[in-house]
């Protein structure tokens, strides 16, 4: 009669999730610019007066970055989704900003953005 150990070795536990999306599958990291957090699309649902519609005037597939100008304002707003946001919003795109918790609506997708420093330049 043998004995197996049905012990595992304990497993390294990390500080920080990986993200995934930069490998082309389903992202782990709900910082911004990565996937949607459940709370972040509860915020954003249930405060809708804060969208604005918007026009895609750029969008690069390859950085994942976009420039949506506003339909009210004509604020222009940079922001980078590593979800591939500029992969389903080509210029031309109508799609919907929420600033405040940082969705861009693109049809019934949501994509979780990073707004980017455009004073940097």
């Amino acid at each position: 009669m043998s004995i197996h150990s049905s012990r595992s070795q304990p497993l390294e536990v990390r500080d920080q999730a990986v993200c995934m999306c930069v490998h082309g599958q389903s992202c782990s990291v709900f910082a911004p610019g990565h996937a949607v957090h459940l709370i972040q699309a509860r915020l954003a649902s249930a405060t809708p007066l804060e969208w604005a519609d918007a026009i895609v005037t750029d969008a690069d597939a390859a950085a994942g970055t976009l420039t949506v100008h506003t339909v009210t304002d004509g604020e222009s707003l940079q922001v980078w989704s590593g979800a591939g946001a500029a992969h389903v919003a080509p210029a031309g795109t109508p799609v919907a900003v929420h600033r405040r918790y940082h969705v861009l609506a693109v049809g019934t997708r949501w994509f979780n953005i990073a707004a980017l420093d455009t004073d940097a330049a």
